[in-house]
């Protein structure tokens, strides 16, 4: 039968073959395509003669056609068939598709639809059938449909929406989509298509969604790539969540298993990534659509666009040259402003309790960085070049003079300075998860410390110190990088040397290299001409001597280091026996002897870092001692009887005509006096219980003998001695304009150090002897005199230099104990000997004051002078210590009484106690942010238990503070106003705000904190300006946290328009007040600038929400068509915004008719005023921009706030800047017209001056009337959108710059013509004298003689 219609169809006889097929059922037709499809032979010549013999202009052959497609597809799907043979049979199908008609391909199409709806269509082969059925159904001009005619096009469209619209099979969802390729679609088609294949991702296993993607990329080159982009994006940030939220919840929940394993997701993403990039690449449509995603995403909702999938997809995407610039820059703006925004709504209650807090910019990015672990190398080259983006941008600038700004590492405060360490932070976490990328991160970075010696580095040390501490072994196979770096020590700045040697000492120990190449290049530094270089040397053997410890010595609680031994794995007596180390360490001590020889400045390192040295290696105390010795006998007088002790003359040099310091012999006393202190101290501990040599004992001994007897001999000798005997007598000259003078002031400094030194060295020593005290106080009496003449020569020749107090030689250490021992010491057996010092008022403020000094060096720099100054721990210990005391000085002691016991010049203890204080309490914050609680547990003057260190509440223990402090602020407030302190209640207000910053702002206390403040505010009618400017800044700052203040401002503004009176003097106004503290003297303008300054922030943040409801109606234009839901969660925000802009005009209503002085209230209330207008056209083209999407309606309140714009605003924003250019004319008229028997040029001048202050002025009133036109303009066009009319509140603007007033123009045009008519006359009659003169010349001569 098969060979019939083969040869029938071979000798082209159509009719027979006809009526052959015509006589076979469709069951044989079908079973001959079987039987040859499954032997694979002459199918395409069966099927083809078949075709050839079912005509489609007979019915019967359009049937039989329809037959064998069906029976063909079924063969296909069966899977029996070879590939060949499918090939084959669907090309020819596809062939004569063209020859079918409309109704067969229609029913072939819905055949397609209803086995893909019921999941049918397996191995999707039979669907290469369908795009060509579906293009040429496309083609058709009619079809018959649902008893109608319809376009073919319009047909195909109704296909594939009812395709899209069906469930499909997971499985065949990759063939589906494949096809999709091959069919002409329309972009509204395609979007069916792509919206449909998204929505299929969550039902797919994840290792089918790569070829996936893969294919929708390839789909999308015919468009709807955003949709196809955002949906990617979209699926795998929700997967992220779904693995947060089981990971969080699998310690609770433990049956739970988590549905998809982490690596794997990974590894999809990864894959994915790669697809994306690699479709970037070969379209770039596909990546500037990216970018334009990326850029509509960031004023929106930010927590899509900054997920982690999206970031490292970004991070990919900027391999790519073409975007690399503009994926970093957007990460840069993206991230600053996350930042920002996150700081903002944390000032804001208004803001937090509106809008919930963004996602955390640094976890996103960090959390990359993580899960770039699985295989995802295409993304750490970017995530290292971002980092370094990051730090090189937002790194600490260089102010004034090259000045840095010390940033304390622990607490980034700024959105910049956020930045930067989150850069830092990428860096380290790459380095730490990535080995292939760690040479290039230290290079890198190594290469940033020796190339940028201008600006700061200070975050790359810190970078670079983590990153060894990190993995110190790992970095050995990098030590030629270090090595490198070490040759550039002699160039760098002194700061970077020390920040560079301190960050990689941990590799010292374990490198042998590395540390014999810095030792050689420090003995060259220190024969380099350049004085930094040998600062640098002497700064890096100091160094080394801290660390490499000769056997045998002390372990000291303070030499605890950063890096354990635990991290380095290496025994350093391994490596270097006892003997080696000793070598170094004195070859190193003979090389710094060398430094004793050199400026002032060398010699003052080394001194400073010898006792360090000394402490954490005790072996070498006798060396050490020895030199300083020696180093002290060049200007000690042996000779008991001689005054002075000291020789200055060999302390100073003079060299080109100019006096210098050369040997710092306070400083060298200093250090002495530290180290034999610490020597006795541990002298007896280092030596108990061993078998030493008693020659060696004697040796040190005899050190220790002979330094204690000079500085006894030195302390006797200064004691005697005068002022005269140092040549520094109340005749000396001190001014610095002379060599004389220089010199003076230089044996001042040396000699005030010498006692000060002595002070700490007798009262150490002194075990609370009567003697040693009073020799204490000798010696203060002596260092007070000469400070005191120091003061009065500064006063008198005002020189600023000598002005400046000297920084105390003193260690903050001894003044803890020196004021413990003043103020809280009630041990009965030291009362007399104390009573010695604590009946000197001067010398408790001396120690009061030094306290301060060390307070604010500490506040400024993050450390201080002297021993453990460096050191955090202690400097912390020592810090609480200074509190205790202070606090409990202040408190016991009220000023009152200490004030009326004697008058003295400067300040007071009391004073200088709780500028401590304050300064303390934000040294607190900005240095110690993690140590508050154990700070707030070790001040407490109740108990000295530390056992409830833990368990304490932060809030409770500040408000138990805040409390002292508010009782001393009261006692202030209701005493007599001759007695009351201005200074004092500063201060107080000062420390109480800043107090108020540690307590939680939802807490009870915070709220009793804030109602006190208003209530002080409220009652107080006090007119210190300086007090009232504090205490309501502290008011305004707590109040922001609680509420919004609008309501407080709008109070405020009507007691300042009472106080001041009205723009129109004949309006009587109702003297009313809220607030006491707004009267005539503190109203103008410390009271309004405070007033004008919060509605500035006010209306920022309101701008700032406005901002963020317009990038919502924005980012979510799509899913508003259903807006049902959104504008309820719109809603209140719209609310908040119009009562808050409500409110606030009501204030502005009342500033603008008060009668404010000239200058700078008046220019700020016309800046705000443009501000205001500002954000009410912002906030109308928002609502413009709701009405062009069709989301959004005018509630009534916002009619309400234009109508009261239109009432209470702009007409009285037009009178005040009448009222101001009055004021300003008359300023003119003044300025110029003050006396008319002024010079000609005076006059001018005055003019001029006068002209210049009121452009200035008034500069603003132009942007102010522009602002009002602007906001007018928005109003018409939302009228408009919305069939509303806005515009029936708004009277016509009269005032312009060129308005004419009808009644001035009437007098100054009379009083122009009076003027003329006067000229007249006047010219008339010079005429008549002239000619006069003309006829008597010569007799007018006469009279002149």
């Amino acid at each position: 039968m098969d060979q019939k219609i083969l040869d029938l169809a071979t000798a082209e006889d159509l009719q027979g073959l006809q009526q052959f097929l015509q006589r076979m059922k469709e069951q044989e037709v079908g079973a001959v395509i079987t039987r040859h499809a499954l032997k694979g032979k002459e199918i395409g010549m069966l099927v083809r003669a078949i075709f050839k013999g079912s005509p489609c202009f007979q019915a019967e052959g359009v049937c039989r056609r329809l037959f064998v497609y069906k029976h063909c597809m079924q063969l296909v799907e069966s899977g029996d068939l070879q590939s060949d043979t499918v090939t084959e049979m669907i090309g020819l199908l596809m062939l004569e598709a063209h020859q079918l008609p409309g109704t067969i391909l229609a029913e072939l199409a819905n055949l397609f639809v209803d086995a893909i709806k019921g999941g049918s269509t397996i191995s999707g082969k039979s669907l290469d059938l369908l795009p060509t059925i579906l293009t040429v159904l496309a083609s058709q001009e009619s079809l018959n449909y649902g008893g109608g005619q319809l376009k073919g096009s319009e047909y195909k469209k109704q296909l594939i929406n009812t395709l899209c619209s069906s469930r499909w099979d997971p499985k065949c969802v990759i063939h589906l989509t494949s096809m999709f390729r091959d069919v002409v679609l329309s972009t509204e088609e395609l979007q069916f298509v792509m919206v449909k294949v998204l929505q299929m991702f969550p039902k797919l296993d994840l290792e089918e969604l790569p070829p996936l993607v893969y294919q929708l990329l390839l789909l999308s080159s015919k468009g709807c790539k955003k949709t196809l982009l955002e949906g990617i994006i979209s699926f795998f940030h929700q997967q992220d969540q779904l693995q947060k939220e089981e990971q969080s919840g699998t310690e609770s929940t433990e049956l739970e298993a988590v549905t998809v394993p982490q690596d794997q997701l990974r590894h999809v993403e990864g894959t994915i990534i790669l697809h994306i990039v690699f479709a970037i690449k070969l379209d770039y449509n596909l990546g500037r659509e990216f970018i334009r995603y990326l850029k509509a995403g960031q004023n929106g909702e930010t927590s899509q666009v900054l997920c982690s999938f999206n970031i490292a997809l970004m991070l990919s995407v900027a391999r790519i040259h073409r975007f690399e610039e503009q994926v970093f820059d957007f990460l840069k703006t993206v991230i600053i402003k996350g930042f920002k925004d996150a700081q903002f709504q944390q000032n804001s209650k208004f803001l937090q309790d509106l809008i919930p807090l963004q996602c955390n910019v640094s976890e996103m990015i960090l959390e990359t960085v993580t899960n770039s672990v699985f295989g995802w190398d295409h993304v750490t080259e970017s995530l290292v070049q971002l980092g370094f983006i990051f730090m090189d941008s937002f790194g600490p600038k260089a102010g004034l003079f090259g000045k840095v700004a010390g940033i304390n590492p622990t607490s980034a405060r700024t959105p910049t300075q956020q930045t930067c360490r989150l850069g830092a932070k990428i860096l380290l976490e790459t380095f730490k998860v990535h080995e292939p990328i760690r040479s290039e991160i230290l290079e890198q970075v190594l290469n940033r410390v020796v190339t940028k010696t201008t600006s700061s580095i200070s975050h790359y040390i810190d970078l670079l110190s983590d990153i060894v501490a990190s993995a110190p072994l790992v970095l050995l196979d990098s030590s030629s990088k270090v090595i490198e770096a070490f040759d550039h020590l002699s160039y760098l700045p002194l700061s970077t040397v020390q920040g560079l040697l301190k960050a990689v000492q941990p590799l010292l120990k374990v490198s042998i290299s590395m540390k014999d190449s810095l030792i050689l290049v420090l003995r060259k530094a220190m024969f380099s001409s350049h004085l930094d270089s040998r600062k640098s040397a002497v700064a890096g053997f100091l160094l080394l001597l801290k660390n490499f410890k000769v056997l045998g010595s002390l372990a000291s609680s303070q030499c605890t280091q950063s890096l354990t031994a635990s991290q380095v794995q290496v025994d350093v007596h391994m490596r270097y026996n006892a003997s080696a180390n000793e070598a170094l360490c004195l070859e190193i001590l003979g090389s710094l002897r060398r430094c004793l020889s050199q400026q002032a400045d060398v010699r003052l390192m080394l001194y400073e870092g010898l006792f360090d040295v000394l402490r954490r290696n005790s072996q070498l105390a006798d060396t050490i001692l020895q030199t300083l010795l020696s180093q002290l006998k060049r200007y000690y007088e042996v000779e008991e009887d001689l005054l002075p002790p000291l020789k200055l003359e060999g302390c100073i040099t003079s060299q080109g005509g100019q006096i210098y310091l050369q040997e710092p012999l306070a400083h060298l006393l200093c250090c002495i006096q530290n180290c034999l202190a610490w020597y006795k101290q541990s002298l007896p501990h280092c030596h108990r219980g061993d078998d030493t040599d008693d020659d060696d004992d004697d040796d040190e001994g005899s050190f220790q003998h002979d330094l204690e007897e000079q500085l006894d001999s030195i302390t006797r000798r200064m004691i005697k001695s005068e002022l005269e005997d140092f040549e520094l007598d109340k005749s000396a000259d001190f001014s610095l304009a002379s060599n004389v003078g220089i010199k003076n002031n230089i044996y001042a400094a040396l000699v005030m150090g010498v006692y000060e030194v002595l002070i700490e060295h007798n009262f150490i020593s002194s075990n609370y002897s009567m003697t040693r005290f009073e020799d204490v106080i000798s010696l203060f009496n002596r260092y007070h005199k000469l400070s005191d003449l120091l003061k009065d020569k500064s006063r008198k020749g005002k020189s600023p230099s000598s002005s400046k107090t000297a920084r105390s030689l003193l260690s903050l250490g001894f003044v803890s104990c020196l004021l413990t021992a003043l103020f809280r010491d009630n041990t009965q057996s030291h009362g007399e000997s104390l009573s010695v010092l604590r009946s000197s008022n001067e010398f408790m403020r001396y120690a009061v004051g030094v306290a301060l000094q060390k307070i604010q060096q500490l506040e400024e720099t993050g450390q201080t002078d002297g021993p453990d100054g460096q050191n955090a721990e202690k400097t912390f210990k020592y810090l609480c210590e200074v509190t205790r005391v202070l606090l409990w000085r202040y408190t016991s002691i009220p000023s009152a009484v200490e004030e009326s016991g004697k008058k003295e010049k400067g300040r007071t203890i009391s004073l200088l106690c709780l500028e401590g204080l304050l300064r303390i309490f934000n040294t607190l914050q900005h240095r110690y942010p993690n140590k508050i609680q154990q700070f707030l547990s070790a001040i407490d003057l109740v108990s000295d238990e530390e056992g409830e260190q833990e368990n304490i509440n932060i809030t409770e223990k500040a408000a138990f503070h805040i409390r002292q402090f508010q009782r001393s602020l009261v006692t202030q407030l209701n005493g007599d106003e001759e007695d009351f302190n201005s200074k004092e209640a500063q201060l107080l207000v000062n420390i109480l705000s800043t107090l108020s910053r540690l307590l939680e702002p939802t807490s009870e206390q915070f709220g009793q904190m804030l109602t006190w403040t208003v209530k002080i505010c409220k009652e107080n009618n006090l007119e210190d300006i300086h007090f009232c400017k504090a205490l309501m800044s502290m008011m305004f700052s707590l109040h922001v946290l609680h509420k919004c203040p609008v309501s407080l401002l709008q109070e405020m503004c009507r007691d300042i328009h009472s106080c001041l009176g009205d723009i129109d003097q004949d309006v009587e106004i109702e003297e009313q007040s809220h607030f006491a503290m707004v009267n005539a003297k503190t109203a103008a303008p410390t009271v309004v600038q405070l007033v004008l300054n919060q509605t500035e922030k006010v209306l920022d943040e309101i701008d700032w929400l406005i901002t963020k409801m317009k990038g919502q109606l924005s980012s979510g234009k799509e899913s508003t068509d259903e807006n049902s839901q959104v504008p309820t969660a719109r809603e209140p925000v719209e609310k908040a915004i119009v009562l808050q802009l409500g409110t606030l005009l009501t204030a502005f209503h009342e500033l603008i008719q008060t009668s404010l002085p000239a200058g700078s209230c008046m220019d700020t209330l016309l800046k705000d005023l443009v501000k205001m207008y500002n954000v009410l056209t912002s906030l109308v083209k928002y609502y413009i921009q709701g009405y062009t999407g069709h989301v959004a309606h005018l509630p009534a309140r916002f009619e309400k706030l234009v109508k009261l714009s239109g009432s209470h605003l702009t007409p009285q924003c037009y009178a005040f800047i009448t009222y101001v250019q009055n004021v300003q004319s008359m300023t003119i008229s003044f300025g110029g017209g003050a006396g008319k028997k002024k010079d000609k040029k005076q006059m001018m001048a005055a003019n001029t001056a006068a002209m210049a202050r009121v452009l200035r002025e008034t500069k603003p009133i132009p942007n102010l009337i522009f602002a009002i036109e602007q906001y007018e303009k928005f109003l018409i066009h939302l009228t408009k959108k919305s069939k509303v009319n806005l515009m029936q509140y708004m009277k016509l603007s009269t005032a312009r710059d060129f308005r004419i007033n009808p009644a001035t123009l009437d007098a100054a045009l009379q009083e122009q013509e009076a003027e003329e008519i006067q000229d007249e006359v006047d010219d008339q009659s010079n005429i008549t004298v002239d000619e006069n003169q003309e006829n008597r010349e010569p007799k007018k001569k006469k009279r002149k003689r």
